[in-house]
């Protein structure tokens, strides 16, 4: 076992700022990836009547969601994974912070190491937000703007509302201490290097401004009560609520703090507008947009004559949702939904609370906006739902969205065909 060596050692630095738990560990973060040929690239069960399964990703169905229940439980997260999930023992695990934006510069190779104790001896709080990958929509640009795009055939099932728990990135910085000119952070996961084309990217990787470290960004540990699962960040992750997917680094390794700029092929080559009418120069993608999924079937069939309540959710990665509008007859009429959570997301507040030495108070975050509307006895015949959801930013969704390349941010209002008979 090798203990942290180097100038200003981390335990020094962090019992100065009032934790008395050792917060000095070893390198370690022993790493087993699966080798074998057509091994399972996601090792969570996903059984077809809950998700649509591609192989390195899983889509949750919508018609698989319970109205009631306002979490994501783990179970029902959809997976986007670059290679496949690692599995990570908890026990020889560190969290490396390095880089010449702290006010002790570190090298990668004397790099601060957090252990998994010494991430939790630190205030813990609870986060809920939505989490989406970016591509979510992607095939709705094929099948509602005949506008193809690259990347997994995603419908809108790549979304959740969680419940974080774990320690504010903020709080881990100021204790290790950060240099007044910082202003990047460069998250790096402990999966294994993306290779595509016969290119060696190496492992998935992703710079957010410092503005975004101390304000909301988190280290989770768990979801919704429980700890990680294996597909979904264990033993930690980085979560940037309201942003992007790839940003909430899973399985986190390292993070880089920086005075300058830091870039990754995941934020100059993807996950960037691309093509269409986009400039060449448009800059990597943070905020998600507003979108509204129906809780059905795609081409559901509904029973005539009889008034029924259908229910889906609205969301938005910048601010809570304020109104949606639907339509029962493909768009020709427009009536409001009833919001069955308030204006921050229901059930989106925080929960706070202590553990071992220090608690966290105030959680902007928030999570999606279910929604009901009775149909009154439609008559037969076939039409599209419409919904369309406006935040408290003032966003609405379109009623078509710009082509790009990688058919990111599909926020358009889906046309969601039923049949009535």
């Amino acid at each position: 076992m090798t203990s942290h060596s180097g100038p200003g050692a981390t335990r020094r630095t962090l019992l100065a700022a009032g934790v008395a738990a050792p917060l000095v560990s070893v390198i370690g973060g022993s790493l087993t990836q699966r080798a074998t040929a057509g091994a399972p690239s996601i090792l969570k069960p996903l059984p077809a009547d809950r998700f649509v399964d591609f192989g390195t990703n899983a889509e949750m169905r919508w018609d698989s969601v319970d109205p009631r229940r306002f979490l994501t439980r783990q179970r029902d997260l959809f997976v986007r994974n670059h290679t496949a999930t690692p599995t990570i023992d908890r026990a020889t695990y560190a969290l490396r912070v390095h880089g010449d934006g702290l006010a002790d510069p570190r090298t990668e190779s004397e790099a601060h190491t957090l252990s998994w104790r010494d991430l939790r001896a630190l205030p813990s709080t609870t986060l809920t937000s939505v989490h989406e990958c970016t591509g979510n929509g992607r095939s709705l640009f094929a099948t509602q703007q005949g506008t193809p795009a690259n990347g997994t055939a995603w419908t809108l099932g790549s979304v959740a509302t969680v419940r974080w728990e774990g320690v504010r990135l903020r709080t881990v910085l100021r204790r290790l201490g950060l240099s007044p000119d910082a202003v990047s952070v460069q998250a790096t996961g402990l999966d294994a290097p993306y290779v595509s084309g016969g290119v060696d990217h190496g492992r998935v990787r992703r710079p957010f401004p410092i503005a975004k470290a101390l304000d909301d960004a988190l280290l989770a540990w768990g979801a919704d009560g429980a700890p990680l699962l294996p597909d979904h960040g264990y033993p930690l992750r980085l979560v940037l609520p309201g942003w992007v997917g790839i940003g909430s680094i899973k399985w986190l390794g390292s993070l880089e703090v920086s005075r300058r700029e830091l870039t990754s092929p995941w934020n100059t080559t993807w996950y960037r507008m691309t093509g269409g009418a986009y400039p060449v120069d448009a800059p990597p993608l943070t905020v998600n947009p507003v979108r509204s999924a129906w809780e059905l079937p795609w081409g559901a069939t509904l029973p005539a004559g009889r008034s029924q309540v259908l229910t889906g959710r609205s969301w938005s990665g910048l601010a809570p949702i304020r109104r949606v509008d639907v339509s029962l007859d493909g768009g020709r009429t427009w009536t409001p939904a009833r919001l069955e959570d308030d204006d921050r997301g229901g059930h989106g507040h925080h929960e706070d609370h202590r553990h071992h030495r220090g608690r966290d108070r105030g959680d902007r975050g928030h999570g999606w906006t279910r929604w009901s509307v009775r149909w009154r006895r439609p008559a037969p015949g076939t039409t599209a739902l419409l919904a369309r959801a406006t935040d408290r930013a003032g966003r609405t969704q379109p009623l078509v969205t710009p082509f790009n390349d990688n058919g990111y941010f599909f926020d358009a209002v889906v046309r969601h065909p039923v049949t009535v008979s």
